[in-house]
């Protein structure tokens, strides 16, 4: 069985948690052992836009999870500062896949795990991100080993893509994106 988390806290973007979700999820359609949960501090976090989101889990289920993705928002600047939130993290880059969407970075950043790294993020984070120290690109992914950062709500297409290609093969990967890509002038559904 592959974990996957998701990581929420209140002010999340709806588009990094909800598009992640969607995507990770339609792997389960080719492999039933692939279990996807989003996580966070709470019985539930509200998004930016004010959707209540029931979690299914807590962070420390990202401690033990195959792939864990930070989402994004205007919360991340309240956690990057929260020592007791960072330390229920014990993630560990070289056994874990660990990314992150737009602002999502800062997290990373504030748990030592972009360090002597680059990474790209939202455009009104990049200063945030250059103050850890982090030599920020302007990419729609940057990719190191199991780290890896994305930006733009889109972005997550190829995120997600990448981390699945990492755990089940870049054919698996393709059935997946090929499943989200246009198609005439709209986007197919597999539901």
């Amino acid at each position: 069985m592959k974990r996957i988390t998701i990581v929420a806290f209140d002010k999340f973007t709806d588009i990094d948690v909800f598009l992640a979700w969607d995507l990770f999820n339609r792997v389960r359609k080719v492999n039933s052992q692939w279990d996807v949960k989003v996580v966070g501090t709470k019985m539930y976090h509200t998004s930016v836009t004010g959707i209540r989101l029931d979690m299914q889990g807590t962070v420390e289920l990202c401690n033990s999870a195959d792939i864990v993705f930070f989402s994004s928002g205007p919360g991340t600047r309240k956690l990057i500062r929260d020592t007791e939130y960072l330390n229920r993290f014990k993630l560990n880059p070289k056994e874990q896949i660990i990314c992150s969407m737009c602002s999502g970075s800062l997290i990373l950043a504030a748990l030592g795990i972009l360090k002597g790294l680059s990474a790209t993020t939202y455009p009104t984070a990049v200063k945030e991100l250059q103050a850890f120290g982090v030599t920020v690109e302007n990419k729609d992914l940057v990719v190191h080993g199991n780290i890896a950062t994305a930006a733009g709500c889109l972005a997550a297409i190829d995120l997600v893509g990448h981390c699945i290609e990492k755990i089940l093969g870049a054919d698996i990967r393709e059935e997946v994106i090929a499943s989200v890509q246009p198609v005439g002038k709209g986007l197919e559904c597999i539901y």
